[in-house]
Parts: C-alpha cells; sequence; structure tokens
C-alpha cells in the first residue's frame, strides 16, 4: 500500500508494547500517517488531543493503539465490569468498523475485553452479554450508550462500571453534534470520571465543536494534520490523491447519465449517495435491473436489522455498487473504492468533504463527481471557496440512452415501485427545500415537470407544492394507477380489501356520535405507552425489521377507517386522517391504495 508516510512505528518518541507491533507487522501497516505520528505520543503521554484531520487518514489507530497502551500501563488490573476505556462514535457502522479493528489488536491482549453497543439490537442482550463477560473497552453510539445507563433496574449498574475510565474517545465528533446527540453526549459526560484522557476526533471544525472541546478536554493539545503539498492559507479539506470532479445535466437526463456510467464502471467499487432513504429504496431498486451482471446493495437510517449485513457483504466484495444516504459518509472504511458518485449533493456543505473521503483513503487514489443541475452550477465555486474542495468539470459523452422508458414499465409491473417512485420525488422535494445553501438550492426554481419525467413517474403526486398547480408539461400515463397491482399477492389482496371497505362506506353515512371521555388525559396517555410497548416487544421477538413498512401503512388506514364505520370519528375527520398520511411533512410512508400516495422520508 502506497501510504502518506511519516516514518516507521519504531521512530515513534515512544516505546509501542511488542503485541501492537506484531499486528502492525501483520495487517501490512509498516508506516504511520501524521495523524498518527502525532497524536499516539501525546495520548501515551497523558495529554488531551483534539485533532482534525482530512477524511481517510488513519484517526482510527491514532486512539485505539493509545488506549491500548495507556490499559496496559494501569497499576491495577481492571476488573471485569470495570470499563477502562469509552469509544463514542454517530453510526453503529462506523462503530462496527472500529471494534473489528480493535478486536485485531485484542488478540495479542486477551486480558482486556470489548463491548459493541449499538442500535439494531435488543437492549436486553446487550445488558446480559456485558453482565456475563463484562467490558473493559466499550465502543457505542450515543442513544444505546446512554439507554445502558438506564439499566439499573436490569442488573446493569454501568454509571459504577465508568468510575475508574481511563481513556474517552469521541470519534467523529462534528457529525456527533450535527445528528443532534449533544443532549445525549452531556448525561454521558456526566456520569465520567473528571481525572481521564480524552481524545477529540473530527474532519472539519465548527463552533459547537469547540464547545465541546471546552467542556470535555483538559488543557488540549490541538493537532491539525495538512495534505502534503497544500499552503497553509488553502488547507485543503479533502485527501490530495482524490479526483473531485462534477458535471452538469438536466433533471430529465440525471439518471440516464447516472445508469450509463455505472455500465462503463461496473466492475469497479462505486458509491451512489441520494439526498433521502424513499430515494435510495426507488433508485436502488431501478439500478439492480439496468446494471446487469453489478452487484447492487441499498442501505440507509431506517433499515433497522438490515444494515450490518448490507455493510459487511459490500466491503467484501471486489466490486459493486452501494446506494446509500448519508449514514455512509462518515469515517466508514470501505476497501478500495473507485468512485463517489453523488447524484444528490448533501443537505450540508461539510457533508460533501465526508462523501468523497469515502474513496482516497490512507494514501490511496480515488475519484469522486457530483451531478449537478444547471442551475446549480455556483455550487462548485462554494464549495471550494467554503470547503476548499476544489472540483473540475467533466463532460458525460457518448451514447446515453433512455432508461426512463424502462422504469416506467417496472412501476407498471409492480404497485410497490409506482408506491417507491412517488415517494422518492416528494421526499426530495422537501428535503431540496431545506438545504443549508438555500442561495443556490432553491426549491421554487426547480421544474417539477422536469424533474417529474427525470423520476419517470406515472403521474404527479398530491404533494403541498403541488395544491393549485397544473403542469402542462409532464404528461400523465394514460394507464388507469388505481388499477396497478401489487406483485406481491398477500399485500394486494390486503389492498383490495381496503379499496372494497372504501367503496362500501361511500354508500353508507354514519351519524356523528358524541363520547364522553371519561379517563383523564395522563391515563389515555400511559394506555397508549403501553400499547407502543407491548408493539415493540412484540417486534423485537420476532426479529422484525421495519424497512419499508407498506403493510403497516394499509393496516393503519383499514384501522381509520374501522373509527369511520363505528362512528367514532366523522367523515371529514376521517379525510383529514387520510390526507395527513399522504402529505404530512412528517409522515414516514402511505398506503399505496387507489386514493392514497407515499411521503418519503429524509432520515439517513
Amino acid at each position: 500500500m502506497d501510504n502518506t508516510t511519516e516514518g516507521t512505528w519504531e521512530s515513534l518518541p515512544v516505546k509501542l508494547n511488542e503485541g501492537i507491533l506484531q499486528t502492525l507487522e501483520e495487517v501490512k501497516f509498516t508506516h504511520m500517517t501524521p495523524v498518527q505520528a502525532a497524536c499516539i505520543p501525546l495520548f501515551m503521554r497523558n495529554k488531551d488531543v483534539a485533532a482534525e484531520a482530512v477524511t481517510g487518514s488513519g484517526k482510527t489507530l491514532a486512539f485505539v493503539i493509545p488506549i491500548i497502551e495507556l490499559l496496559l500501563k494501569r497499576e491495577e488490573k481492571l476488573k471485569k465490569m470495570q470499563v477502562g476505556a469509552l469509544v463514542v462514535t454517530p453510526t453503529r457502522e462506523l462503530a462496527l468498523q472500529i471494534s473489528e479493528v480493535m478486536k485485531q489488536f485484542l488478540q495479542k491482549f486477551p486480558q482486556f475485553t470489548q463491548i459493541l453497543l449499538i442500535g439494531g439490537t435488543n437492549p436486553i442482550e446487550d445488558v446480559e452479554k456485558f453482565k456475563e463477560h463484562g467490558a473493559h473497552i466499550v465502543i457505542a453510539t450515543p442513544g444505546r450508550l446512554e439507554d445502558m445507563f438506564r439499566r439499573k433496574a436490569d442488573g446493569l449498574d454501568l454509571a459504577s462500571s465508568v468510575k475508574g475510565l481511563d481513556v474517552l474517545v469521541l470519534d467523529e465528533a462534528d457529525r456527533l453534534l450535527d445528528m443532534g446527540f449533544e443532549a445525549s453526549l452531556n448525561n454521558i459526560l456526566g456520569f465520567l470520571p473528571k481525572q481521564r484522557r480524552t481524545g477529540l476526533f473530527s474532519a472539519t471544525q465548527t463552533q459547537e465543536l469547540e464547545k465541546l472541546v471546552r467542556a470535555g478536554l483538559r488543557n488540549p493539545v490541538r493537532i491539525t494534520v495538512k495534505e502534503k503539498g497544500v499552503a497553509a492559507t488553502s488547507m485543503q479539506k479533502t485527501p490530495s490523491r482524490l479526483s473531485n470532479y462534477y458535471t452538469i445535466c438536466r433533471s430529465e437526463n440525471k439518471f440516464n447519465h447516472l445508469v450509463t456510467f455505472l455500465r462503463q464502471h461496473k466492475h469497479e467499487k462505486n458509491l451512489v449517495f441520494f439526498s433521502t432513504c424513499a430515494c435510495v429504496e426507488y433508485y436502488g431498486r431501478a439500478l439492480e435491473v439496468l446494471v446487469k451482471k453489478a452487484d447492487v446493495h441499498c442501505i440507509h437510517g431506517k433499515m433497522k436489522n438490515k444494515r450490518n449485513k448490507i455493510f459487511a457483504d459490500f466491503r467484501a466484495l471486489k466490486s459493486g455498487i452501494l446506494v446509500c444516504t448519508d449514514v455512509m459518509a462518515r469515517g466508514i472504511d470501505i476497501p478500495d473504492v473507485n468512485w463517489v458518485l453523488q447524484y444528490d449533493p448533501p443537505s450540508n456543505a461539510s457533508a460533501f468533504v465526508h462523501r468523497c473521503g469515502r474513496t482516497a483513503r490512507i494514501g490511496n487514489q480515488g475519484n469522486a463527481l457530483v451531478f449537478l443541475l444547471p442551475m446549480e452550477e455556483a455550487y462548485v465555486n462554494f464549495l471550494s471557496i467554503n470547503q476548499k474542495c476544489p472540483l473540475q468539470k467533466m463532460v458525460l459523452s457518448g451514447d446515453v440512452p433512455d432508461v426512463l422508458p424502462k422504469v416506467k414499465t417496472l412501476a407498471l409491473a409492480d404497485r410497490a415501485m409506482f408506491d417507491r417512485g412517488m415517494r422518492a420525488f416528494v421526499s426530495y422535494v422537501q428535503a431540496y427545500a431545506k438545504h443549508e445553501c438555500s442561495l443556490i438550492f432553491r426549491s421554487k426554481d426547480l421544474d417539477l415537470a422536469t424533474l417529474a419525467r427525470g423520476f419517470a413517474l406515472l403521474r404527479l403526486p398530491r404533494m403541498p407544492e403541488l395544491r393549485g398547480d397544473t403542469l402542462p408539461d409532464f404528461k400523465e400515463t394514460t394507464v388507469d394507477t388505481d388499477k396497478i397491482r401489487y406483485k406481491d399477492k398477500q399485500r394486494e389482496k390486503l389492498r383490495q380489501k381496503l379499496l372494497l371497505e372504501l367503496k362500501d362506506q361511500v354508500k353508507i353515512s354514519y351519524p356523528k356520535k358524541n363520547f364522553i371521555k371519561n379517563k383523564s388525559w395522563s391515563k389515555q396517555r400511559s394506555k397508549k405507552e403501553r400499547r407502543e410497548k407491548r408493539s415493540a416487544k412484540r417486534r423485537r421477538d420476532e426479529g422484525s425489521d421495519v424497512e419499508d413498512e407498506e403493510m403497516q401503512e394499509l393496516l393503519n388506514d383499514t384501522r381509520i377507517l374501522k373509527k369511520l364505520k363505528k362512528g367514532k370519528i366523522t367523515e371529514e375527520d376521517f379525510e383529514n386522517q387520510i390526507s395527513a398520511q399522504i402529505s404530512g411533512p412528517k409522515s414516514k410512508h402511505k398506503a399505496g391504495a387507489a386514493t392514497h400516495e407515499a411521503s418519503g422520508g429524509e432520515d439517513v
């Protein structure tokens, strides 16, 4: 591997344990990266460290090695339930990756145990595993870690276990704050001892991060690792071996260009970023059909239990396509990624840098390409000034076949695909309106008719942005979309049942009933909470993975209809509740029945 080096490990001013040196030799890390050379000696000399370095610079080893060294130098051996080191990171994929690296090094140190605490697993199982095996090193996401501190009733007193903590590491700290974990971090810090070593690692520096440095670190040594050959004034934030490109294409041709590009590079490893979960679901399924003989995987924040397996499977591939949201944008190390394609620019500029950083890692070559609409070209100059991230223009030439008719055929053949297209369109428009750089990405400048053609929609969805507007430039299909059936026979049977009930209720007029609420609001709420807890427990017991939730959506509509039949709600209430599901900005999904549209989520 051609690393960006700062000398061999033996050249460090502090001597590393022989077991660590052996592991480094086994994994063929013969030389240090700049961030490793800067951080490891400081950590080992009991200094707090706040490090800023470009993504892909080897930050993980910069804290994994000092953690083991500091635990080895403890005067008293760690007891079974005593936590010596804690690593907090924003996503479960990154936590899993750090855990794998730590596991490699701990093979030489069997006296230490580690535990991984992340979402997507049963918390009770984590409690039992901790009680049975203990954990000297904890690697966790903030939400699950905070939950573990509240598990005293289940027999886990984590607050007592961390009283003798030696090392705290906050990895991708800026992302921790971006994702809204500030309150959780403050709660976690409240349980930890003041006398500890703390390392804070990030690729970007923000004012919020500075507050965290002041709150969590004692007289930290600040480290900023620059790319070689880059002047201090320019301070490029992306790896120097990354070739960063942009291309301009119109909405209706954008997906055609993406498919053509992926067909040309299907023997390489590609990451394709979209702005919302719904777009990943829709375009990911389309790419599975359109890019032949290529492994296409999809991953986003709503996938729950499947994410870890999908991530591991894609890492093991030599070539393939991973369609994803920004859940994969930070710290994730996937070997030998050739191209990072940003189909949708991210909602904030710093995420652009982190997306690009999934390639050209640890001194390797890599390429990134962002697709922009003609009205978005000013974003190139903005990135160059705001993020010190220069881009070269790439003209995508050659034969670009029109694949949109094929996508329409997929929607006509399966209502699930038709629903995904509707959700994707709605979620994209809503995400666009929330873009941080609103002077460039202005939703009022979007040509919704052209955009709908680019999404290969059969007809326009019902959504607030289209209320009262007619789009003569968009031609809806002549096919009756109400008659498009689900390929899944069970889902189609349920849809037909719902349609029949809706048809029957039109013929019957129900009198309005006045109900006297004889229970206090607090009791009603507790009853609802108990019902939700039972539902959550049932899902855990069944090992369910609520990825798409279309079945649940249909059941929700059925429940609303039953309320109408029993007279608990008026016909007007019924219409309002159905409409709220269709176009409400907080709605996650919809029913996919004849009169229903689906609104896609923007979670990553």
